[in-house]
């Protein structure tokens, strides 16, 4: 089964250095056959949605490639279909640098990185943007619930291809929600340990006083 991922990254370019390094042969094998890495599946969609950043890269009129960083609530980048993904694009800095190149060339990369599993899921798209005010409808679909920060634009991604990427090299990271959440457990048991150590320190004065015949 060909795979979409490696037919639009792999530029001739590309293959001769694989043909350099010695991995042409392995992935030539993807070639052939109906495409495969095209359309979102359950897998996907449910990674996206639990996803609360990622990085686009565009590129400009002189060919220099920009990364830009997003983060948000979880689930701010949303799945609109199996072959959509798109997020409401706030006022930031005002220097619109992504959404300049976009305007020459709509082509942009994804990469989405779940640090604390160390997994990452890249995806080529085309971006198509619209202003907040020519739909409101598609704006509503993208709000995110309760974040009062003034949304411009909607930024929509076609999906043209995606493909996962091995955890080698990936640092394991986690956020201080993400460590409160696993150590949860632990602070539950603090607690009641504590609650117990304060009873019994009661009981063992109550007793001591009980002993020596002095009462308050």
């Amino acid at each position: 089964m060909a795979n979409k991922f490696h037919e639009i990254a792999f530029t001739e370019s590309v293959k001769k250095a694989q043909e350099q390094y010695g991995s042409r042969r392995h992935y030539a094998k993807f070639e052939n056959g109906t495409d495969s890495n095209n359309v979102l599946s359950a897998n996907e969609i449910e990674f996206i949605n639990s996803q609360n950043q990622f990085y686009m890269a565009t590129v400009n009129e002189a060919g220099h490639p920009y990364i830009q960083f997003r983060g948000g609530d979880y689930g701010f980048l949303k799945v609109l279909d199996e072959k959509t993904l798109g997020f409401a694009d706030f006022r930031g800095n005002l220097q619109y640098i992504s959404v300049g190149n976009l305007s020459k060339n709509n082509k942009v990369a994804l990469i989405l990185l779940d640090y604390p599993s160390k997994t990452r899921l890249k995806i080529l798209a085309e971006a198509e943007i619209k202003n907040a005010k020519d739909d409101p409808e598609l704006i509503e679909k993208l709000k995110v619930e309760g974040y009062k920060a003034k949304i411009e634009r909607a930024m929509i991604f076609h999906v043209e291809a995606f493909d996962w990427n091995c955890p080698q090299h990936i640092p394991q990271r986690f956020t201080v929600e993400q460590i409160e959440k696993l150590n949860a457990p632990i602070y539950e048991h603090i607690e009641k340990l504590e609650k117990e150590i304060e009873q019994l320190k009661k009981q063992i004065k109550n007793e001591s006083i009980r002993d020596t015949g002095i009462w308050n």
